[in-house]
């Protein structure tokens, strides 16, 4: 019983000590070695991935509440349907719509190199043309529920890729599907072999129901007795 005592203690006092091994542990092993290091390490690295996937994630922001000078007719400050449908996604966001919204300056302007003096106001009047448009369909879409938007005007490059690719490619498919179902060929050759059987091989048609069999035999039969 003394020994079992002796162990039992000797087992609680090495796992109280193995407790207090770790990020809490004691003053003297913090002195040795650094107890955090693993959660320390594991923090600095996860705020490099950070740092280097925010612009990321901002610049997409910015892109995607964007409207683009496709979403006008060419030239002027009248919105297309792409154009309204653009912001009616914006505004029907949830939780709740950014009211941040960035407008690219006007690029489908045609330039003259014998007025490029007159090209920047030019440019510039059609951007504030958009900005009221903008502002106008928002606050009718916001009635009720009215929110202040700030459209800021930028100079980015247009993202995307072609669809062409991805369109052929599914009109291909449509065109071009066919299939077959397990049991459709089975059945299709059965009554091919069936119509041999009316010919006159009236033994082919043993793939049929035992009724259509009798029914063959009787008929090869008689065809028989016809010939005699």
């Amino acid at each position: 019983m003394k020994g079992f005592m002796k162990t039992t203690l000797a087992i609680v006092c090495m796992a109280g000590g193995l407790g207090s091994v770790g990020c809490t542990g004691g003053e003297r092993y913090r002195n040795l070695v650094d107890p955090c290091r693993m959660e320390r390490y594991g923090a600095m690295a996860r705020q490099e991935v950070i740092t280097s996937f925010t612009p990321q994630v901002q610049n997409g922001r910015i892109l995607d509440q964007t409207i683009w000078n496709y979403h006008f007719e060419s030239g002027s400050d009248k919105l297309n349907p792409g154009g309204y449908d653009k912001l009616d996604q914006i505004v029907r966001r949830r939780p709740q719509p950014d009211n941040r919204i960035f407008l690219a300056t006007a690029r489908d302007l045609g330039y003259t190199p014998d007025k490029s003096e007159d090209f920047p106001d030019a440019r510039r009047e059609l951007d504030a043309k958009r900005n009221v448009a903008i502002q106008k369909y928002l606050s009718a879409q916001t009635s009720g529920r009215p929110m202040n938007f700030e459209v800021l005007i930028h100079d980015p490059a247009e993202t995307g890729i072609a669809g062409v690719s991805a369109r052929n490619a599914l009109l291909s498919q449509r065109a071009n599907y066919s299939g077959t179902l397990g049991g459709g060929s089975g059945g299709g050759g059965g009554g091919t072999q069936g119509g041999g059987g009316a010919q006159g091989g009236g033994g082919t048609t043993q793939s049929g129901t035992g009724a259509s069999s009798g029914t063959g035999s009787s008929s090869s039969s008689s065809s028989g007795s016809g010939s005699n």
